[in-house]
Order: structure tokens, then C-alpha cells, then sequence
């Protein structure tokens, strides 16, 4: 795909407004870079041979002490904004439209600073840190240790499968909007919590919504007219880098080979959510480098995109879904409390 192609695409495109909301401008290239208002309050610790830090995150209870009655938790990353509050509210919003179907729920939302926010929050130098944008795809903090930011989602997991906290626990939902679909995408492609759990009979599931771009694992990429093709490097030399391909991963997601990740990835319970009216080829907080947009020209587009190649790939044996999300655009409180959303983070209601 070139960007005459990109053009092509967006002048016959349906193009709607979006709706406004408090994530609306998750990924803008102005306001991500400032710091963030609200910090958690509650800590993680994450350690690794690499080196150890703190993660801060909410939770719905406290979970360093034995709950016994909680059955799922249900874990919301936030976008390039960091506002892990919002999202926070938002997902006690859905549990609590979820009614019965969220008894025995645990919320966790994690929250990826900066050094900005480090700064402007004087906080600890063990607190985690990464560049605005290199959390979404695992690259390595920079303070107070090179962690990817899958260590942290590893943590996180490796927290939930201990038995003497969570002795009947039995689900894990991953999700996250915008930015934070991005991580979840790239986690479920790379992450390696999911073997503790397996062997723990704790289910896991993904859902990933509304993100600006996913990763392939081979050099196809749609066409014009939803084919797949091999897609023409020369137009855009870096298509196939990670976060958008599987060249140049960072080392934690470089463990195992594309094909390997692919197997994998085919089998995990993933649900994809797309907002009908995210079609705005111009929104702000869309990524328009020629790596996205060889994904194609907004994210109701990438997404069925994506969700074609990996059906078309294989035919047997593949249950991942997606589900569009009818009159939102690019809100994640929306997307979380819509019909879809509580049923793909909570198994409730009804989602045609």
C-alpha cells in the first residue's frame, strides 16, 4: 500500500465525527507529553534479572492480603494520557452496570508514567518510567531499570496467580483502549504470564479496543479492496518494524520466533472491539505514520483489517472475535460500558 492508496481509500470512506470524551484525545501529539495531573497511589513492585522498580496502579480492593472471594479480575490499561483515574472510574462504571455478573470482581488499572510525571510528582526514584510512547510496545523503561513494560504486565500476573491471595480466582480479562489496546495487542502476541496461569487453570482473556495499529507477523498488509499482499517496503521502509511487524522487537519480545508467537497468539481468547464511528482518517489522536497507515486509514478500517488477515491465516481452529461497537467513535469510557464491552470483560448481556 502507498499513500496514494491511503488517499484513495479515505476519499471514497464513510468519514463521521467522533464523539468527545474524556479519552478522546488519548494519543494527541501535545498533550501525552505533559504530565500527568493524577497519580496512583497504590504500588507494585516488579523485579527481574535486569533490575526491579515500582509500578503504580489502582485496585478495587487491596489485593496484598488473601481475598477469597474474588473469581475474576478484570485489568484496564489506560491511553497515551497516563489518566489511569479516569480509566478507573470508567471500569467501576461498567462493573457496576454489569450487576450480578461483576460479584467477585477485582479491578486493577495499572498506570505507565514518564519522566515528567516522575518529575513533576517528585516521586520516588524506584518509580518505573518510560518514554511517552514506548510502553505500548514493551520497549524498556528508562529508570530506575531498562523493564518492558510486559515485565510489568508479567508482575501484575504473577501477583493474581498466587494461590495464597486468590485461591479461587479463575479469570484474567486484559484489556485496554486506544494506547492501551496497543500493549494489550502486543502482549498477547509476546507476553509470557499466561503459562503460570494455564498451569493454575485460571483462564485468560484479551480484549483490545479501538487501537491505532496492530502487530502483523508477516510482510502482508491490506489492499485497496481487502485482499492481503505483500506490502511494498519502498513506500514505507519501516512498515514491518516493531510495534507494526515482528523485525527489530525488543529483547523481551525476541525470545521466540514470529512463527512460534503466531501459534500462540491464534489460540488465545481475544476480543477485538472497534467503535463504528472511530472512521475519522484525520483525527488527532490517530497514528499516521506510513507504518499505521499501511494498516489502513483509521482504526474501524486497521482493525477488520487485522481481524481478516489473522481469520484468513486460519480457517480451523480459531475463535478470537471482534465486535463493532454501533455510535462510538474514539471514547473509551464508551467502549467499556457498552453492550459488547461488558460482555467481553464481564460475560454479560447481549452483543450482535
Amino acid at each position: 500500500m502507498t499513500y496514494g492508496w491511503a488517499r484513495w481509500f479515505v476519499a471514497v470512506a464513510l468519514i463521521t465525527g467522533v464523539l468527545p470524551s474524556a479519552h478522546a484525545l488519548d494519543d494527541d501529539e501535545g498533550p501525552h507529553q505533559r504530565a500527568v495531573k493524577v497519580v496512583a497511589k497504590q504500588q507494585l513492585t516488579v523485579k527481574t534479572p535486569a533490575g526491579g522498580g515500582s509500578l503504580p496502579l489502582y485496585t478495587s480492593a487491596d489485593w496484598t492480603k488473601p481475598l477469597p472471594d474474588i473469581t475474576k479480575a478484570v485489568i484496564v490499561f489506560h491511553g497515551r494520557l497516563r489518566d489511569a483515574d479516569v480509566y478507573f472510574r470508567s471500569a467501576q462504571t461498567a462493573l457496576s452496570a454489569a450487576g450480578k455478573a461483576g460479584s467477585g470482581t477485582l479491578l486493577i488499572v495499572p498506570q505507565f508514567l514518564t519522566p515528567a510525571d516522575v518529575a513533576a510528582h517528585k516521586l520516588p526514584d524506584a518509580t518505573l518510567r518510560w518514554e511517552p510512547t514506548g510502553w505500548m510496545g514493551g520497549e524498556p523503561a528508562v529508570g530506575p531499570a531498562g523493564l518492558s513494560s510486559f515485565d510489568a504486565i508479567d508482575a501484575i500476573v504473577a501477583h493474581l496467580a498466587d494461590r495464597s491471595l486468590f485461591p479461587n480466582l479463575k479469570q484474567i480479562v486484559i484489556a485496554g483502549h486506544s494506547g492501551g489496546g496497543q500493549v494489550v495487542q502486543r502482549y498477547a502476541v509476546v507476553g509470557q504470564g499466561e503459562a503460570a496461569l494455564r498451569r493454575g487453570s485460571i483462564h485468560v482473556r484479551y480484549v483490545v479496543a479501538n487501537p491505532s495499529s496492530y502487530a502483523y507477523f508477516t510482510a502482508d498488509r491490506p489492499k485497496a479492496d481487502g485482499t492481503l499482499a505483500p506490502f511494498a517496503a519502498a513506500s514505507c521502509a519501516g512498515f514491518n518494524r516493531w510495534k507494526y511487524g515482528m523485525d527489530a522487537r525488543p529483547t523481551y519480545a525476541a525470545k521466540r520466533s514470529p512463527q512460534d508467537l503466531e501459534k500462540d497468539y491464534v489460540h488465545r481468547d481475544v476480543i477485538y472491539l472497534i467503535g463504528d464511528k472511530d472512521t475519522n482518517p484525520k483525527h488527532p489522536a490517530l497514528d499516521k505514520s506510513c507504518e499505521a497507515e499501511a494498516q489502513g486509514p483509521h482504526r474501524f478500517a486497521r482493525g477488520h483489517a487485522y481481524f481478516n488477515y489473522i481469520k484468513s491465516r486460519h480457517k480451523s481452529g480459531f475463535h478470537q472475535h471482534i465486535y463493532d461497537i454501533p455510535g462510538v467513535g474514539h471514547s473509551g469510557s464508551k467502549m467499556l460500558t457498552s453492550a459488547c464491552g461488558l460482555v467481553a470483560l464481564f460475560g454479560t448481556g447481549k452483543c450482535s
